[in-house]
């Protein structure tokens, strides 16, 4: 359970880092990315962006 935690904590600052890295090359703006406003805060909910990195990830993983 520990190690999960560490993953996750892990990836979840990699991603922070490369947050403004993967913006300038378009993702976050992807025509499946919700942004919104509600209650006064801005929203954003990457459902294309995430789909594309899984399966690059993912074509990354079966050839290695």
């Amino acid at each position: 359970m520990i190690r999960w935690l560490i993953v996750v904590f892990l990836a979840l600052i990699l991603i922070s880092w490369f947050t403004p890295l993967l913006q300038k090359l378009g993702l976050g703006k992807l025509p499946g990315d919700l942004r919104f406003k509600l209650f006064g805060r801005e929203w954003f909910i990457p459902l294309t962006s995430t789909i594309l990195l899984s399966f690059v990830a993912s074509l990354i993983a079966k050839l290695f």
